[in-house]
This record gives C-alpha cells, sequence and structure tokens, in this order.
C-alpha cells in the first residue's frame, strides 16, 4: 500500500489514533481523487493531507481541524515542503468559512462521526459545499452490528462513555446520509477490509491513550467494532 511509505510519520506526535493514512489509503483504492480542490475535514496533524497531496491528483486541500490549531499545521506543512498545494485552517464542523459548490471532494478520516451523527447534517453542512459531479469520502470507526435498544454492551460504554452513540453499522450510515438528501445522492456504505493494522500501529506508537485502548480491545472491543467506508456522490 502507498501508505506504507509514510511509516516514518507513524508516531505518537503524529497519530490522534488508529492509523488514518492506512484507512484512507484503502478508501482511495476504491474512489481516487483525480484532481481539484478537497477539503480535509477533521484533518488531525495535517498528514491525511500530506498523504492526499502527494499521492493523488487533488490540486489544492484545506486542512481543517477544530482540535489542532492551523500554526502547528502549518509548520509541519511547510517543513515537508507542501505549503503550495495544503492550506491549514482552525475551524468548527458546524461553522466552516467556505462557499457553496466550492470542493470537488470532501475528506474525513476518522472525525466525521463526532458531529455527522446529527439529523440533516450531511444535507445543510457538507452537501452544499460539494459541485454537482462532486463526492464525498468518510471513514468512521462503526459497528459491526446495530446494538438493539437498552442492549448495549459495557465494555462498549465503559470505553466510550458519551461517544457510545456516535457508533453505529454500515446499513446505518447509509440510511442516515441518504434520508435528508436521497434525490440528489448516489450514496455507498461497506465495512473496511482493515482492522488489525490501523489498530496495531496506533497502540505500537505507545501513546497513553493507545494503550488504553489495546486494554478495551484486548478484553473483546475488537469484537464488536470495524471501520465504516462511505462514499457519498453529488448528482
Amino acid at each position: 500500500m502507498r501508505a506504507d511509505r509514510y511509516k516514518h510519520l507513524f508516531t505518537k506526535e503524529l497519530l490522534m489514533g488508529p492509523n488514518a493514512v492506512r484507512l484512507l489509503d484503502e478508501l482511495l483504492e476504491d474512489s481516487p481523487i483525480e484532481g481539484g480542490r478537497v477539503l480535509d475535514l477533521g484533518c488531525g496533524t495535517a498528514l491525511t493531507s500530506l498523504f492526499m497531496a502527494k499521492e493523488t491528483a487533488a490540486e489544492q486541500i484545506f486542512a481543517v481541524d477544530l482540535w489542532i490549531p492551523a500554526t502547528p499545521n502549518w509548520q509541519r506543512i511547510k517543513a515537508w515542503g507542501m505549503e503550495h498545494k495544503i492550506i491549514p485552517l482552525h475551524a468548527d464542523a458546524n461553522e466552516l468559512p467556505f462557499p457553496d459548490d466550492f470542493f470537488d471532494v470532501v475528506v474525513s478520516v476518522d472525525s466525521y462521526h463526532y458531529y455527522g451523527c446529527k439529523e440533516r447534517f450531511f444535507a445543510d453542512k457538507i452537501l452544499p459545499l460539494i459541485r454537482k459531479g462532486g463526492k464525498a469520502l468518510f471513514i468512521v470507526p462503526g459497528l459491526k452490528k446495530e446494538f438493539e435498544s437498552g442492549n448495549i454492551p459495557a465494555i462498549m460504554t465503559e470505553w466510550a462513555g458519551d461517544e457510545t452513540s456516535s457508533f453505529h453499522d454500515a446499513g446505518w450510515w447509509k440510511n442516515h446520509i441518504a434520508k435528508s438528501c436521497e434525490d440528489r445522492i448516489e450514496i455507498e456504505v461497506y465495512e473496511s477490509g482493515q482492522f488489525e493494522q490501523p489498530w496495531r500501529e496506533w497502540i505500537d506508537t505507545g501513546h497513553e491513550f493507545a494503550a488504553t485502548d489495546k486494554e478495551f480491545l484486548d478484553r473483546g472491543l475488537d469484537r464488536l467494532l470495524n471501520f465504516v467506508n462511505m462514499i457519498v456522490r453529488v448528482k
């Protein structure tokens, strides 16, 4: 995989969870970026932006994150020699500072579930930003199967706490996004073919949060979770 070229960057300083570059590489094999302007929403330390700048035909990438300020991302972008292609911004996904029809592609890896579970979020906040013929590419941590109401395993709530409600299976995500704008999009949602390696590369960083994740995965959390890939094409 192309992600292997970036192993030297898979560190506790740059990874913020299961390896986003590894996950994105798989989705881009299924739906390549063929040019144009790209929004990397929830870019973290901008690793995914770097990957797209170097490995795809994207012409310009806006690296947007709420948790990581724009200045350290800009410093990294300059150190990587990518200041001509990547523009960092510090912004909230609920209040993005872009005009309608601005992007050819919106990408979000391990971020969309934090805000995208809201009713009509895609239809109201993301879809207007994408030109006709463009697309959204989302990857979220998800469930192999939806939990029955009132029957959530204790290990899930112990691990995820208040964020448990943001974890869903592929079918839920497809229905959730499509129901508010079905006539304007075509959507494909499926389980990623990856699980163990993105988690292992995160755990191998030695980050303290990764050690906690390993404890829960070893206790059986891995039997509940997957990664969900979404390709949303705008008609």
